[in-house]
């Protein structure tokens, strides 16, 4: 929730624990916030640091342990340092790129008398990109036959969100995102070529691996990549807030580096020359990727489809309602399948990818969004990982829908599996009655017997106040021969 926060407003959440379990049990959402780029500060707990009487009763070394996953860890040893600290922490979760920061309190330190202390914030001005650098940006972009443009998680801002949509307006360049990219700019712009939910082989990838160049704005190797860098092979110019992290399968040729929003409408205003582009491939493929996606949307066979789902979903929700995910292969769908129209409306995690995370996101969302209608959809899995959270919720009085997929396995895993040639295993389970379970937390439990009678619950509940949870069976049987087998389709399309 508080990595979510970070997530939606750009400022610090605030979680509190008490010492070693308590404390540990942070370890999971420290690293979800890191990964993703959220700011957020932990605090925890300990035994006094001057004398203890308990010995080494629950005491372990927080610090140490939250040193791999944050920016910053550090114990307070004087009450005195605590105003600097907590404005330093902050600094620091908001500095590019944003992540988790933490400090631990130990009992002794928190009775001490102090000074009282509140440390001004000083807001800073994030640096704009060298002239030069965005000038040569410029003209390997005029030299180009065919550029593309990819928009990352870093670029889900709203002054960002501005300049890429006029970016695309001036020079016509298509685009496509990562999926923690998803709305940057409204997907029903007719540029929009789709969503790289996969690392290859997907419809999408014909554009990818025809152009001659890729525009990068936002994005970094710690998400999953939304495509592999060969050497000799495709050029990359890097648009971020910090420089490229290089790796085997991303080496970009330039780095653009400083506040993203302004090196985009800088070039918007370099480009001048569009004699070398060519296009007319992409329309094609543009064309292709929409007919493979609409497929199924309109099947209404009785366990649902997920690409049935997510088209529902998309129907039943406003512009600005907010989808969140767990993890699972559900996620691969909707990041391929369902349209945003504005930033921050489906939250996915494709940096750790833990499953557990998609409804405390949706509570986050719906704090923060109270006018919203605020939808979470987990796999069976992911659901019980966290599922004590309906309490939670209720005694918050959320408005809440949470549709539960449930094929009383890992679905994700069993995908996988399978495409790598193995028997299943260890990966079925007995699931409980999700309407009762709802129920004993105060929650409203459903059952869909239909694909019309699902899309009746969803229209009632998005309307209706409470916390609703929908146990929604869901037929994942076209997994493998939609996800694995496209390089054979593709080969008779263009």
């Amino acid at each position: 929730m508080a990595a979510t926060y970070g997530r939606l407003t750009g400022k610090p959440g605030v979680c509190l624990s008490t010492l070693g379990p308590g404390a540990t049990n942070l370890v999971t959402p420290a690293a979800y916030a890191q990964l993703g780029g959220m700011p957020m500060l932990l605090i925890t707990g300990q035994k006094p640091i001057k004398k203890s009487k308990q010995g080494r009763f629950q005491i372990v070394d927080i610090v140490d342990l939250m040193r791999p996953i944050t920016k910053f860890t550090k114990q307070i040893v004087n009450g005195n340092n605590i105003g600097s600290l907590v404005r330093e922490s902050f600094r620091l979760a908001m500095e590019e790129r944003p992540g988790a920061v933490h400090l631990e309190l130990p009992e002794d330190i928190a009775a001490e008398e102090c000074e009282e202390r509140i440390f001004k914030v000083i807001g800073h001005r994030r640096p704009d990109g060298d002239t030069r650098v965005i000038q040569e940006a410029a003209k390997m972009i005029e030299a180009a036959k065919m550029p593309l443009l990819l928009i990352g998680a870093g670029a889900n801002r709203k002054n960002t969100s501005r300049a890429l949509t006029e970016f695309i307006e001036k020079t016509g360049i298509p685009f496509f995102n990562t999926q923690m990219g998803k709305g940057v700019v409204d997907e029903r712009h007719p540029l929009f070529m789709g969503t790289a939910a996969l690392s290859d082989h997907d419809f999408l990838h014909m554009a990818i691996d025809k152009a001659d160049l890729i525009i990068n704005v936002g994005h970094d190797v710690i998400e999953k990549p939304p495509f592999f860098m060969h050497v000799g092979g495709t050029q990359v110019i890097h648009v971020n807030f910090f420089p490229a992290q290089v790796d085997t399968v991303y080496f970009p040729q330039l780095n653009v580096i400083g506040d993203i929003a302004h090196s985009v409408k800088q070039l918007s205003h370099c480009i001048k020359d569009k004699s070398n582009w060519d296009f007319s491939y992409y329309s094609r493929v543009r064309s292709e990727v929409e007919r493979h996606l609409s497929k199924y949307s309109m099947d209404n066979r009785f366990p649902v489809l997920p690409q049935r789902l997510v088209h529902i979903v998309r129907e039943e929700l406003p512009e600005d309602g907010i989808v969140t995910l767990d993890n699972g292969v559900y996620k691969i769908w909707f990041a391929r399948n369902y349209r945003c129209y504005q930033s921050n409306t489906l939250l996915l995690d494709n940096a750790l990818a833990t499953m557990g995370a998609g409804l405390p996101s949706a509570m986050a969302a719906k704090l923060i969004n109270p006018d919203k209608k605020v939808i979470s959809v987990c796999g069976d899995g992911g659901f019980m990982m966290n599922s004590q959270e309906l309490e939670t919720s209720v005694r918050l009085g959320l408005n809440l829908v949470v549709i539960i997929l449930n094929d009383s396995s890992y679905g994700m895993i069993k995908w996988k599996q399978e495409g790598m040639g193995f028997a299943n295993f260890g990966l079925d389970y007995a699931n409980p009655d999700f309407v009762k379970y709802a129920e004993s937390y105060g929650a409203y439990g459903y059952r869909p017997t239909s694909d019309e009678n699902f899309k009746e619950i969803l229209k009632k509940c998005l309307n209706a106040k409470g916390v609703h949870v929908i146990d929604l069976a869901v037929d994942y049987s076209l997994n493998h021969s939609i996800l694995n087998v496209l390089l054979k389709e593709k080969e008779n399309i263009i």
